[in-house]
């Protein structure tokens, strides 16, 4: 197998820690060749950092010189997915893009549409698919262990977790505040659960009160006059066959836990809690609780990419797909259209 050529757009932190290192440890696959960021330095110095061989501040040259890639890893802020995406689709490369898929429905879509034009792997990083528990979960819920899941419960919860730092309060690069930077990944876990059926109702409601009053914060300190998203979310799915999804995500609120990321997921034969993984259920005619506490911990960036990877070359593959993308964003757009209303 040859081995393919990998370009990263982006040169933060999430490209530093996370997806460079991925890459690195599948050399047998891949070969991380370029470094793309719009600040020269910042690329050429990512790219020393890692013994990455080209760095550029034009995405164009870097697609017209010789280290052409096979495959481009899209960490821009989220206001620029859209158009790295596509230029990367248009010059004939698979895309790894980050989350969220884009600023609105119209846009995943056309990302979309671009890659099934160019037939190339267009995926995105949704890395909670690849923890031990959700697979469990799923394997639990394919051979019927669950019978006909009807609600789910689903949060992303920071008592007190407003980023002081970055973009994450800027609506016009961030797109939004706490669903769709928080809340899109356990939504998609959700939506995993139901077959990613589309919903035919939504109610939502969003707010900003901690977010413009400013406060005690846990991951620094942002500035209240400038906040501009929602600092939480909470909205209600439900769908044509009568199953539900309760949504909720917060930078901040006052709540006793200072994290929560957990599915509750409720079916006829059984219920199952995501973190710590236990099934609900009855045996030998009495209610019993199921714990499962040799559940080994995973790297799921590194898992994550590999499944990407897998999609590129053919092999099967659980990760979010172009098609996925493009509903779970029509679906944000929605919560947050349904609550301005």
């Amino acid at each position: 197998m040859s081995i393919l050529k990998a370009a990263i757009i982006g040169g933060g932190s999430i490209a530093d820690q996370n997806h460079i290192p991925a890459l690195k440890t599948l050399s047998d696959q891949v070969e991380v060749t370029a470094i793309c960021s719009r600040d020269l330095s910042k690329a050429k110095a990512l790219a020393d950092k890692h013994d990455i061989p080209f760095a550029f501040n034009d995405a164009a040259k870097m697609y017209a010189s010789g280290g052409r890639p096979d495959i481009v890893v899209n960490c821009t802020a989220n206001n620029l997915h859209h158009p790295f995406t596509i230029q990367a689709l248009e010059n004939g490369c698979h895309v790894f893009c980050e989350k969220p898929p884009a600023m609105n429905g119209q846009q995943a879509r056309e990302m979309a549409a671009m890659a099934a034009h160019k037939g190339k792997i267009l995926s995105y990083n949704f890395q909670l698919r690849q923890t031990e528990e959700y697979a469990l979960l799923k394997k639990c819920l394919s051979n019927g262990e669950l019978g006909k899941v009807y609600h789910i419960k689903a949060n992303f919860l920071r008592r007190r977790g407003i980023p002081g730092w970055g973009n994450f309060t800027n609506k016009s690069i961030q797109g939004g505040g706490a669903l769709i930077d928080l809340g899109v990944h356990i939504l998609d876990l959700a939506l995993g659960i139901l077959d990613y059926q589309i919903p035919d109702r939504i109610v939502a409601n969003t707010y900003d009160f901690i977010g413009k009053a400013g406060g005690k914060g846990l991951m620094g300190d942002w500035d209240p006059e400038k906040f501009e998203v929602e600092d939480a979310c909470f909205a209600h799915l439900s769908f044509s066959d009568n199953a539900s999804i309760s949504l909720s995500s917060s930078f901040a609120l006052n709540t006793k836990m200072q994290k929560n990321v957990n599915l509750e997921v409720f079916g006829t034969r059984a219920g199952a809690l995501l973190n710590p993984f236990t099934i609900y259920t009855e045996f030998a005619g009495e209610l019993t609780n199921m714990e499962f506490p040799h559940l080994e911990e995973t790297d799921i960036q590194l898992k994550n990419t590999a499944a990407f990877l897998d999609a590129c070359t053919g092999k099967q593959s659980n990760i979010c797909n172009a098609e996925q993308g493009a509903v779970l964003q029509e679906i944000v757009e929605r919560i947050y259209q349904s609550a301005q209303q």
